[in-house]
């Protein structure tokens, strides 16, 4: 019988660095979409199960390796832990592990690469750490998440991750060239 091996979105690429700012791929771990019921009180629920808050609109929750990423109406993305079952009470639980790619882009111009790619303004002044949006990353939609500061995570499908990557190293490009 074959032996299958599962294999990261980017094929477990290796960070690429141009200009200022590294591109790097990342494993969430576990991703679950959390919607809750009609109704349903999820914040305290959520809280004492995971330890963090439910995020506001546009906003994330939580850190590196148990994050709650606003990600639509009524809608969050845990990313890392498997969910709770006692959230199952209160909301429908989706399994989205195998359907979004994740990268990081750091760099001290980050913000003006991601600025040839995503019409928000990201600035730091407008866009803060623990900040989010769903939103079109060139062409593909997307989500990012400032996680730092100049460090941005950013989601797309899974099958759109080697797209991710070119437009992100063409950005990259462009921002070096101008010095």
């Amino acid at each position: 019988m074959a032996d299958l091996i599962a294999k990261t979105p980017l094929d477990g690429m290796d960070p690429v660095t141009i200009g200022t700012c590294t591109v790097t791929e990342v494993d969430l771990g576990t991703l679950t979409s959390i919607a809750p019921y009609a109704n349903a009180k999820i914040a305290d629920v959520f809280k004492d199960a995971h330890g963090m808050a439910w995020p506001a609109p546009n906003r994330a929750t939580g850190k590196d390796g148990a994050r709650a990423i606003w990600f639509g109406l009524d809608m969050a993305l845990l990313a890392g832990p498997a969910p709770d079952a006692t959230l199952a009470k209160h909301a429908a639980l989706t399994d989205q592990s195998d359907a979004w790619s994740a990268a990081t882009l750091s760099g001290t111009d980050a913000e003006a690469v991601l600025a040839r790619l995503i019409p928000l303004d990201l600035s730091a002044g407008q866009f803060k750490r623990g900040h989010t949006a769903r939103t079109q990353i060139q062409h593909m939609m997307g989500s990012v998440t400032r996680i730092g500061a100049d460090t941005f995570l950013l989601m797309v499908f899974r099958s759109m991750a080697g797209t991710l990557l070119h437009d992100l190293e063409r950005a990259m490009a462009s921002v070096a060239a101008r010095g």
